[in-house]
């Protein structure tokens, strides 16, 4: 049936009425909100570039009598050597000397020009072994780690919200004298703008375990949402806990968080069910010994650990 004329006009005036209606609830109403902006996913850290970085500090310890322990030839050299990568790169480097022992240290600190330098993310690993060996797992693994990770960022052109800063740490064998030298030389304000400090110290353990720092709850859940990604079971790290380069940060109030593959340590029968390896057994038999070389590494917690620390260096600055 068809609307008379009358009927027809009525309608079409009612129309109107209510799109006028309709258009002034549309301007008056809040604006929709922007979608998130996503953050950045995190590269693969190649480990056959993270077995490289090992076997240059190998080649620095053997040059210099076996070691790269503070005061030493050849831990002077591998700050040099690391120094020369990041340089290159395009990473702003300096180096902080110290004295521990009657002998020279020193801390290497790179920073990635950009992001907001109120806001720093910064990763840390000691770079110097003890005098008994040339110290591959502890801890060229972690310092190999955060090098390869830092150049990665170089690579990507990354261009983070957080400014991005990572350290190598001098004299953590004699009591974490270097990370303390330079939370101690930090003013007050700037402590305050690093909004996560994550410690990485022996990543590569042969009888490998998965141990995350249980500290700030963001960082913690950081690492634990990459492990669950790859089904790989954790367990809060207690054998490390205040015996690593995180430690000073904490106390000067910075949210830490870290990573640990385990040390002199027996893993349990519960631990080798679900990580594999061998319980009863130290995570690492060549725990400051003479062995700690490069054949003392898990290849496979190398380079799981290493991509843990590109996820939380990409997923906490952007």
């Amino acid at each position: 049936m068809k609307l008379s004329v009358p009927g027809r006009t009525a309608v079409a005036a009612a129309i109107a009425v209510a799109g006028l209606l309709t258009t002034t609830a549309i301007s008056n109403a809040a604006p929709a909100p922007k979608a998130a902006t996503p953050k950045a996913a995190a590269p693969d850290i190649s480990v056959d570039n993270v077995k490289a970085h090992l076997a240059d500090l190998q080649s620095v310890a053997d040059a210099n009598g076996g070691n790269r322990a503070h005061g030493s030839s050849g831990y002077k050299a591998s700050i040099d050597q690391l120094k020369k990568k990041l340089d290159t790169a395009g990473f702003t480097t300096s180096v902080q000397e110290f004295t521990a022992g009657g002998k020279t240290g020193y801390n290497l600190v790179a920073d990635w020009p950009g992001g907001d330098d109120g806001q720093v993310v910064m990763a840390g690993a000691h770079l110097d072994s003890v005098s008994d060996g040339p110290g591959i797992n502890d801890n060229g693994s972690g310092s190999a780690a955060i090098l390869e990770t830092a150049l990665t960022v170089a690579r990507e052109k990354y261009q983070p919200k957080k400014h991005l800063r990572f350290a190598w740490w001098g004299a953590e064998e004699i009591g974490m004298v270097g990370s303390s030298h330079y939370v101690d030389s930090l003013a007050g304000g700037d402590r305050s703008k690093i909004s996560a400090y994550l410690n990485f110290d022996m990543l590569s353990s042969p009888n490998a375990g998965y141990f995350v720092y249980d500290d700030d709850p963001t960082i913690e859940k950081t690492f634990k949402d990459y492990y669950a990604g790859k089904d790989v079971a954790t367990e809060p790290d207690d054998e490390g806990d205040g015996r690593s380069d995180h430690a000073p940060f904490q106390q000067a109030g910075v949210p830490v968080g870290g990573l640990f593959s385990g040390a002199e340590t027996t893993k349990s029968a519960e631990q080798a069910e679900k990580w594999g390896g061998t319980a009863g057994e130290a995570f690492d038999k060549c725990y400051h010994s003479s062995c700690d070389g490069v054949s003392n590494i898990d290849g496979t917690a190398l380079d799981r650990n290493s991509d843990a620390v590109a996820y939380a260096v990409w997923g906490l600055s952007s």
